[in-house]
């Protein structure tokens, strides 16, 4: 039997909101247990950070990036448990903007949302751009990349169980895969540990690490998808928080497995040197099944995440646009399918013109800035909840926000610049939008 779908939260200074909030909206049911939804965080991160990031964070750390794994292990499980502690309290869609707008207010809520909807059209981008590079005849990376986002926005467009259903195939195609990769690598490839630490850990400095840091962090945050689909997931206060912790869990061992053995056999120079380390390490292998496994895996992983990007992405749409911070017009809900379908197609139109714009590396770097703005709001609002509603102690929200600002501020430059200015964008828009509704004095 379903579980009843739960009221819409409302702000405690909704009175004295700008635009009063939609009464009684829409809900989706609530179908995802503990194992569906974990299966959708670990979609999310490791189709991002696998076959993505390892390379750009070579190229600023060497073989530091294993530190910098580490620390961008240790902000992520401190942003999940600020996460976990929140969507337990407010388990409604939207995340860290329903946190930030219930805990610190309109402003902080919409900086959160706004954070995360602009980062993760950057990181669905470069996802589709991932699947596509893998696949693609040469010349036609930028259309099939486009096609998948499409074909993704439908799977989403009728379901979100079919989306749970999906994800869960790819996941377990994918880790299959890794495992045949590590194994071929330690069996066929010749490996050295002595290369693991190659010049030395330390070689870069810890500006370098920091950097690395914040592009590994990329691939964190898949966990954030199991947030913002709070309304979907049967006994939010239960399922929420354990499938955080596994999902983050399982992803510190897949990568820190794969980071190892990508510097035993290939070294941290060759493995900046290349776009596709993975490619690199199974052409290591002298095998062509191996490549040709890694091929297929690069191309689920990226298809994975990319499906539960476009869900969380039009799951936190739906939620500033009930709140009238985005056009309200995309806070409609299938009447059958129960999805935020308008949202939803309209942020695949987005994506589509960030894939004929950008690059891979250029969207990592931007999503990070915003994907850390949003975690920023979230610890902050963590920290604010009352004794009931806790669930870990205040130093890790401290922690947590403290290390967003610190990866921030050691991201690459040009990402810092562009983030800056579109979340400017936003502010400015949203003040705009609230001159416009704000009654004319009579």
């Amino acid at each position: 039997m379903l579980a009843e779908p739960c009221k819409a939260h409302v702000p405690p200074n909704a009175s004295k909101a700008v635009s009063p909030p939609v009464t009684n909206p829409p809900l989706m049911l609530r179908r995802l247990g503990t194992f569906d939804a974990s299966l959708i965080g670990i979609g999310s991160m490791v189709g991002a950070g696998v076959f993505v990031a390892f390379s750009p964070a070579a190229q600023v750390a060497g073989s530091g990036l294993l530190v910098g794994l580490l620390i961008a292990a240790f902000v992520a499980f401190c942003n999940a448990t600020s996460s976990a502690q929140l969507a337990a309290a407010y388990p409604a869609s939207g995340g860290t903007y329903v946190y930030g707008r219930e805990r610190l207010g309109p402003w902080p809520g919409f900086i959160a949302g706004w954070g995360f909807v602009i980062g993760k059209t950057a990181s669905a981008a470069a996802m589709a751009m991932t699947f596509a590079a893998y696949v693609a005849p040469s010349g036609w990376e930028r259309p099939l990349a486009m096609a998948a986002v499409v074909v993704l926005a439908i799977v989403n467009y009728h379901g979100v169980t079919r989306t749970a259903a999906l994800t869960r195939l790819l996941v377990i195609l994918v880790l299959a895969g890794l495992a045949v990769l590590i194994a071929a690598a330690w069996g066929l490839a010749s490996p050295e540990p002595s290369k693991v630490l190659g010049v030395g850990l330390f070689a870069h400095g810890w500006y370098g690490i920091l950097q690395s840091s914040g592009l590994l962090f990329f691939a964190f945050a898949g966990y954030a998808r199991i947030a913002t689909m709070g309304e979907e997931v049967s006994n939010p206060r239960r399922t929420i928080p354990r499938a955080i912790g596994i999902a983050l869990s399982i992803a510190i061992v897949i990568y820190g497995a794969v980071a190892f053995t990508l510097l035993a056999v290939l070294g941290p120079e060759q493995v900046a040197s290349t776009q596709a380390p993975l490619r690199a390490l199974a052409e290591a292998t002298s095998t062509r099944w191996t490549v040709s496994i890694v091929q297929v895996a690069a191309a689920l992983a990226a298809l994975g995440a990319l499906l539960a990007l476009i869900t969380g992405l039009g799951r936190t749409t739906l939620a500033m646009a009930r709140e009238h911070d985005l056009p309200h017009w995309l806070s409609a809900i299938h009447p059958k399918y129960r999805v935020p379908h308008r949202a939803e197609l309209t942020l695949a139109v987005l994506i589509c013109v960030v894939i004929a714009m950008a690059d891979v590396r250029g969207a990592i770097g931007f999503s990070s800035f915003g994907v850390l703005i949003y975690y920023l709001v979230a610890n902050i609002a963590a920290y604010t909840q009352p004794h009931s509603d806790r669930r870990f102690p205040r130093f890790l929200q401290i922690l947590g926000a403290m290390a967003c600002v610190l990866l921030i501020v050691t991201l690459p430059y040009m990402s810092i610049a562009v983030g800056l200015g579109v979340l400017a964008l936003g502010i400015v828009l949203r003040m705009i939008r609230i001159r416009r509704d704000k009654p004319v004095s009579s």
